[in-house]
This record gives C-alpha cells, structure tokens and sequence, in this order.
C-alpha cells in the first residue's frame, strides 16, 4: 500500500511554476503551444486587404453581367417555362448545393421542380425522370465524372437536358440539348480554385431566372403567401379576423346597466382588458376598458360603487369586420388618434360576434 500511495503522489505533483508546467507540456509532442502573442497576431484581419477583396469579387461579378449571352439565357427560361413536366436540378459538390437552392426557390413559387443527387441517380432514383421533364445540370467545369455518367442514363429516359457550366469547352456541352455558359473571370481565392466566385454567379443566375418565371406565371402575392404559410408574409395574407378572434363565451360581455363593480372579475377573467357592452339583441352599445376603471376610480372615488358600465362606456369604439384580413385589423389598432390593445369584431347590422387583440394577432406571427 506505501508503494502505492508514493506512485500517486508522484503523479498528482504539482510543478513549481508555470514555467516548468509549459516546458513539461511541450516536451509531450513535436509541436509546441504558441504564445498568446502570437495567436492575437494571427487574428487579426487587414481592414484594407478585406477590402480589396470585396472589390475583387465585385468586379468579378461585373465580369458576369457584363459578358453573360441574354439571348442564350432567354432561351433557358423560355425552356423552362414551356415544361410540361418536372424541372430537375442535378449538381456535384458546392454546385450541388447551388442546385438544391434553385430547386426550392421554383418550388416556393408554385413550379413543380426537385434535386436529383448524379450519385443517388444511379442506384435508382432516377426513376423519377420522365420525358416530359427537364434536367438541368449545373457544373463548373463541365466534367464531372458524375454527371457524365448521369447524361446517357437520363437520355435514355427521354428527358430533355441543359448544362449550366463556367468553363468551355466541356464535357457537358456536346452531350446536352441545351447549353448556358455563365462566364466565369476567375475565382476569387487566390489560387483561383475555391468555387467562391463561380457558385455566387450561378445562385445569382438561378435564381433571377427564378424570378422571371414569376413574372411570366402572372403569380399573385396572396398564391406566393399561399406556399408561405408560416412565414409573416404568408400570415398577413391569409389570415383573416375571423380565424383569430375570441367569440362565443371567451367573450367579455355585460350589459348597460350592470354596476362597474360587479363586472370586475368578467373585466379581469377573459383576458381581454375589457368590457363589451350589449343589449338583449347582442347589439354592441360600447366598450369599458380597464383604463377606463382606473380613469373613472380617480375622477369619482366612492361614487364608483353606484356607477352602471353604461355611464362611463365609450359609446363609439373602433369596430371591424370579420372577413377583414387580420394585418387590417393590427393596422386600425395602431391608427391615430391613439392605438388601442383590441376590437370588437361585428355583423353588417352591429351584432357582437367576437373580439380580437393585438396579443392575438402577434402570438399568430404578424
């Protein structure tokens, strides 16, 4: 046991200083720790050579659209456009990536579109291509073994093929029915080898195309909110008052005559901060807010106890529809002459039918 206890503590020794502790670690390995020095030098970044390389990549990109052939990409689009089918998109690696994006954009727009892995082609999933779609083959060189491989295959298929490619002659060119060249100055890496500049111009590419084949399908900005239902855009064009109001018995209501102070737990309970005032026939008389209870508990103190909600209501609140889109509704809360928390929700012929907050509206998305 003694001489186990001396092995333990020999191990668990602490080193004299933190000089020798450095020295010990570093004789562990060939490569030696840097100094904290000299990892605050690495850090750093050259405000000037960023610069230069932000401009680079401009001019670059000026390259793009100043040599890109318009006619050649009208008639990309124009093909696209007149798909009776799906249009497929196929790439390798960060063009790969480019495709996918591309894809989603079309598929966001109501196009029938979709990714087509070149190597998941080959073990069956080119099974989805039929003769009536398009494949559209983004590449920067144009000689990608994958998608070479993938040409004949998706021929065989009928289908119709555009390569998108940087670099020409290719591969690719001789073999598709259609090819776009997006002109490619350099990469922006300084070995001219990371696709950094080539796959901005084939996103920036794709996806105006994108945007033209919008234009031409006449969409509508309540069809494009339609396929973006849970995003704020989508939101403020569907939904409508109706969806989100309260009705029914989450509803505040009370009559004219009843006193204030026998309506604080219905004021209180709905979570409205608010009264609705009816009569027999659910028409709406007013509104009685909290402020108002604080406002009329100042102005009358005692005298509150003997005050009727019909007295101290506001015979003129701000009102709205049920079929009116629920953005109108969070706008006519914020209008002058000062925003209000909700509004009642009423018929053509003023019948109470519910209520909706802008803590509604906001915990919807708008």
């Amino acid at each position: 046991m003694k001489s186990l206890l001396i092995v333990i503590e020999t191990h668990t020794s602490i080193p004299e200083s933190n000089t020798e502790n450095q020295e010990s670690l570093n004789e562990m390995g060939s490569l030696s720790l840097p100094s904290p020095g000299e990892q605050e030098e690495k850090s750093t970044i050259d405000q000037t050579k960023l610069f230069n390389l932000f401009k680079a990549q401009q001019n670059y990109l000026n390259h793009f659209f100043q040599n890109l052939d318009i006619f050649q990409t009208l008639t990309f689009t124009q093909t696209l456009l007149n798909c009776r089918g799906t249009i497929l998109f196929t790439g390798v690696g960060k063009s790969g990536f480019v495709a996918q994006k591309i894809s989603q954009t079309l598929i966001s727009l109501g196009i029938k579109s979709g990714f087509l892995s070149p190597v998941d082609a080959l073990h069956g999933d080119i099974g989805i291509l039929a003769s009536d779609d398009l494949l559209v083959l983004f590449s920067k060189s144009g000689n990608s073994e994958e998608l070479l491989r993938l040409v004949p295959c998706a021929k065989a298929k009928g289908a119709y093929l555009i390569s998108v490619t940087s670099v020409k002659p290719n591969g690719l060119m001789g073999l598709c029915d259609l090819s776009v060249h997006l002109p490619l100055e350099r990469e922006l890496c300084p070995f001219d080898l990371a696709p950094v500049t080539s796959t901005t111009i084939q996103m920036v590419f794709g996806d105006t195309v994108a945007i033209a084949l919008m234009g031409a399908r006449n969409l509508s900005k309540k069809e494009y909110a339609v396929n973006h239902p849970a995003g704020r855009i989508g939101k403020s064009l569907i939904f409508k008052v109706k969806d989100l109001m309260k009705k029914k018995e989450k509803l505040p209501v009370c009559r004219e005559g009843d006193l204030i102070m026998d309506q604080l737990v219905e004021l209180t309970s709905k979570g409205c901060g608010c009264l609705l005032v009816i009569d027999d026939d659910h028409h709406l008389l007013g509104t009685f807010t909290d402020g108002d209870l604080r406002r009329t508990l100042k102005a009358s103190g005692e005298r509150i106890f003997k005050l009727s909600v019909g007295e101290m209501c506001n015979r003129n609140p701000r009102t709205i529809g049920s079929d009116a889109m629920a953005v109108d509704a969070m706008q006519k809360m914020e209008s002058p002459p000062s925003p209000v928390q909700f509004l009642p929700v009423v018929s053509d012929d003023n019948v109470l039918i519910g209520i909706v907050t802008l803590h509604d509206l906001v915990s919807a998305g708008l």
